[in-house]
C-alpha cells in the first residue's frame, strides 16, 4: 500500500476507520500475516508506550559451554575466565550483585506501571546430548535473543549457540497464556548444530588491515538471534554477525511476506553480534549509532530523512563485573524505550544521559553493569511484550 496504514493495537473494539485499515494490511500481506486486533501481544517498534514486558531471570544461569561461537563472540581479556569455568553454575556473588540491578530495573518498570512477566526457573547446569553433539545451557538473562514480536506474534529464533537449544523451555508457561489469549506463536525451522555450520578454522578479522569479514557461522542452515533485529513499523534493521547468517535473514524476510521490509546494516565490528549495540532506534526519525562499529555514510538511503544521533563513547567503568562482562562496553547503547522520551539507560554512562537530555529525551539512570557478564543491558535484559501503538511506515 502506498498511503501510511495504521492499524488499533488496543484491547477495545475497534472503530469503523480501524477496521478498515486491519483489512486492508490483512489483504495486502501474506496469508500468515493477518493480524488479530484482540492479542495480548502487540508491538511493532521500539519506542511505543510499553505496557507488558518479559524481563530475564538469573535463576539456573551457568557459564556456557565452551565453543567458538561463545569465546570469539566476547572480549579478549573476558575470554580466559569463560573457557576455564565453562559449565559451571555462576558464582554465588556474581548472581547477587546482577540481581541486585535486576531488582533495581524492574521496580523501575513497575513504577512506570509496565506490567512485568518472569521466565520460569530451569536449571541449566544439566548436560544433555543430540545426535552429534553435547552440551550444558546457559541461562534465561536476555529474552530478546531468542524471540522477535512483529504485531501480534512471536517468533523463535533458531539460535546457533548449542547452550542455548532449550532456553526457550522456560518461557513455554507464558507462551502458552499468550497463545491461549489470541496471540500467535511461530518457531523458525528449529537448527542442526552439527559441526557442519561452524567455520572451525575461523580467527578474529583485522579489519584496520584490510582483511575481509569472517564469521564464526557459514550457510549450512539458517540461523540467527532476534537480537540481530530492530523494528521501526514496516521496516526491520538488521546486522548479519557471528550469530545471524544471510540464510536466517533471508528466511525472515519470506515469512514476514510483503507487507514488511529488511534493511541489512554492515558492521565494522570484528566480531559482530547483536544490533543493538551498534544501531538503536530510539523514536520516529531519530536512531543512536555506535560510530566504531557503523559507518553512517554507508547507513540505508531510507534513513537519509532520519536524525543520526551519534553516541558518545563509552565512559570507562571499573571492578571485576566489568572485567568479566561478555559485552563490549558500546553495550552503553543498550537503552530501553518506555515510550518516545522515557529511555532506561546505565547510570556508570553520564556522557551518554547527557546527550540524550541534549536531543530532548528523558534519560532514567540504573545501575546494570553486574549485568554485562549474563549476556547484556536493558534492551538485551527484556523482550517487549505489548506497546501501545500502531503498525506505521515511518520512512
Amino acid at each position: 500500500m502506498d498511503r501510511e496504514t495504521t492499524i488499533d493495537t488496543g484491547h477495545d473494539v475497534l472503530d469503523e476507520a480501524a477496521s478498515q485499515d486491519l483489512l486492508a494490511f490483512n489483504a495486502a500481506s501474506a496469508p500468515n500475516r493477518a493480524v488479530s486486533p484482540h492479542s495480548p501481544v502487540m508491538a511493532w517498534n521500539e519506542w511505543d508506550p510499553l505496557e507488558e514486558v518479559i524481563v530475564g531471570s538469573l535463576e539456573g544461569a551457568t557459564i556456557p559451554t565452551h565453543h567458538l561461537t561463545v569465546i570469539f563472540n566476547l572480549p579478549r581479556a573476558a575470554q580466559p575466565f569463560y573457557r576455564f569455568a565453562s559449565g559451571w553454575k555462576y558464582p554465588k556473588f556474581m548472581k547477587k550483585l546482577a540481581q541486585a540491578e535486576l531488582d533495581n530495573f524492574i521496580a523501575i518498570l513497575a513504577g512506570e506501571g509496565v506490567t512485568v512477566r518472569r521466565p520460569d526457573a530451569v536449571d541449566f547446569s544439566k548436560k544433555y546430548k543430540a545426535p552429534r553433539w553435547s552440551s550444558r545451557g546457559f541461562c534465561v538473562a536476555c529474552p530478546r535473543d531468542p524471540y522477535l514480536v512483529i504485531g501480534d506474534e512471536i517468533i523463535e529464533s533458531p539460535m546457533c549457540w548449542r547452550s542455548r537449544y532449550f532456553e526457550g523451555d522456560a518461557y513455554r508457561s507464558l507462551f502458552k497464556e499468550y497463545f491461549r489469549a489470541g496471540a500467535r506463536w511461530t518457531s523458525a525451522p528449529r537448527p542442526q548444530l552439527t559441526d557442519d555450520l561452524y567455520n572451525y578454522d575461523y580467527r578474529v578479522p583485522n579489519l584496520k588491515a584490510g582483511e575481509p569479514m569472517r564469521y564464526t557461522v557459514n550457510e549450512f542452515e539458517p540461523v540467527f538471534d532476534a537480537a540481530d533485529f530492530v523494528r521501526c513499523g514496516r521496516d526491520i534493521f538488521v546486522t548479519r554477525s557471528n550469530v545471524t547468517n544471510l540464510m536466517g535473514i533471508e528466511w525472515l524476510r519470506r515469512h514476514l511476506g510483503p507487507g514488511f521490509r529488511i534493511h541489512e546494516i554492515e558492521s565494522r565490528c570484528p566480531q559482530p553480534m547483536h544490533i543493538d549495540s551498534s544501531f538503536m532506534p530510539l523514536a520516529p526519525g531519530k536512531v543512536l549509532v555506535n560510530p566504531d562499529y557503523i559507518d553512517v555514510e554507508r547507513l540505508p538511503p531510507i534513513l537519509k530523512k532520519w536524525d543520526v544521533l551519534i553516541a558518545p563513547r563509552p565512559d570507562p567503568v571499573e571492578g571485576f563485573m566489568s572485567k568479566i562482562s561478555m559485552c563490549s562496553p558500546w553495550t552503553s547503547i543498550n537503552v530501553l524505550m518506555l515510550d518516545e522520551k522515557k529511555v532506561v539507560v546505565d547510570a556508570s554512562q553520564p556522557t551518554l544521559i547527557k546527550a540524550l537530555k541534549d536531543w530532548d529525551f528523558d534519560p532514567i539512570p540504573a545501575p546494570f553493569l553486574s549485568y554485562g557478564p549474563f549476556g547484556g543491558s536493558f534492551h538485551c535484559a527484556t523482550l517487549d511484550v505489548r506497546r501501545r501503538g500502531t503498525l506505521k511506515s515511518y520512512f
